[in-house]
């Protein structure tokens, strides 16, 4: 195979008389012609006594002078005892390592079907999308601790149980880029023995893990709620009135009411205690449900804008309708804490048995023995409790005739 030396030009390369073999172009870089023709460019160097090379890619789509800029820069790496080709392997390396967004992304995906709903999938993809925001265009093998507090510091007191969720996401998310070999070293958003030392003990709910309005600023949420005209507002408000889960209001089918009996039936298979439960609908319930009535296009009572399968038809509205809806009232609770609310109002602002305002939330209320002596659901007690409520929700005037007869019936 013939090797040539001395110093390459474009017309030179471009010839057809160039021979099979090594080209040189001086300082390590060689043009490799083949038997077929084809051409690519060499970079050779020894180090310790042996002789080392590496392939720089194909003429023509490296030029000449771009193959002399990149010979000039793998010579001073030799010269400074690095390795060129290590570090091109780094550098692939790095190029083909996700950025913290997109390795949320691929946690989200992977482990999506074994949670519990898409309210918990959704709440994943929000709070890693909107908090974490600063942070996801950088590669996740960069993220450091700096980076972890840019993201908690503004909400640490003032949404302490959305920053103590996000922590421990982006938690799992260095964990999971760590074992798939995009990270080294401690998790820096791990808590304890780490941001424990740095972060203030965050202040932890009264109520389970979900942020309650206190009953006595509902009413005007409820004001602002009528003026709006989106149908998010209108099943948030029916969930309050109600004091629904967010999920039983979410996926109800118009066959569960009885509107002439102002009866809601929700069956077993969509309560958490897998027992079919009668709600007792108050006349504001009955209003909303009938103006909605009259302009369904679907046999969901809030349908959504995306369809699933074709036999599935349309989705309800969006697992986060209602979150998002407080949100932008800018309102830091969440839809679940409104039953928390009318918990407080029914057990500090009437006489109502403990069991009737229980009942009213589908809790389990005794044991198995009392459950079993106690076959009936209360459900005209607990409609005079479901009146009640919506009358002490009512705009001003407009619910106080039952709100004065609820007092004097308890007196």
């Amino acid at each position: 195979m013939a090797r040539t030396t001395g110093k390459l030009t474009d017309t030179g390369i471009k010839s057809s008389g160039l021979k099979t073999g090594r080209h040189s172009d001086g300082g390590g870089l060689y043009l490799n012609v083949a038997a077929a023709g084809s051409k690519s460019w060499v970079f050779m160097w020894t180090i310790g006594g042996k002789r080392r090379e590496m392939g720089m890619g194909a003429y023509p789509e490296i030029g000449l002078a771009r193959a002399r800029k990149m010979a000039a820069e793998y010579r001073e790496a030799v010269a400074e005892g690095r390795d060129p080709i290590a570090e091109r392997v780094e550098a692939q390396a790095a190029s083909s390592e996700p950025t913290f967004g997109e390795c949320c992304d691929q946690l989200i995906a992977s482990m999506s079907s074994s949670w519990r709903n898409e309210k918990h999938r959704a709440q994943w993809k929000m709070t890693l999308e909107v908090y974490a925001k600063p942070i996801r265009e950088k590669r996740v093998s960069a993220i450091d601790t700096n980076d972890v507090l840019k993201v908690l510091n503004p909400i640490w007191t003032k949404k302490a149980e959305t920053a103590s969720r996000l922590r421990g996401r982006i938690e799992n998310v260095l964990d999971f880029a760590k074992a798939k070999g995009w990270r080294t070293g401690e998790n820096p958003a791990l808590w304890r023995g780490h941001l424990k030392n740095v972060l203030p003990p965050r202040q932890k709910l009264t109520r389970g893990h979900h942020a309650a309005m206190s009953y006595d600023q509902v009413p005007a949420l409820m004001v602002a709620l009528r003026k709006s005209e989106g149908l998010s507002a209108r099943m948030l408000e029916l969930t309050i009135l109600t004091a629904a889960r967010s999920g039983e209001t979410r996926e109800a089918v118009w066959p569960e009411f009885d509107l002439d009996k102002a009866v809601w039936t929700i069956p077993a298979k969509r309560m958490k205690a897998a027992k079919e439960h009668r709600v007792p609908l108050s006349g504001r319930a009955v209003k909303i449900l009938r103006e909605l009535h009259e302009v369904r296009t679907d046999n969901l009572v809030f349908p959504g804008n995306q369809r699933g399968e074709p036999a599935e038809g349309v989705k309800p509205l969006s697992v986060m309708a209602m979150d998002m809806l407080l949100r932008r009232m800018k309102q830091d609770v969440t839809v679940h804490g409104f039953r928390s609310a009318f918990r407080d109002w029914a057990g500090e602002e009437t006489n109502f048995p403990r069991e009737v305002a229980e009942q009213a939330l589908a809790h389990h209320v005794g044991d198995a023995v009392e459950r079993a002596y106690r076959r009936g659901d209360a459900l005209e007690k607990r409609r005079q409790l479901m009146e009640a409520w919506a009358s002490y929700l009512a705009p001003a005037g407009e619910g106080m005739v039952v709100q004065l007869q609820h007092k004097r019936a308890n007196s």
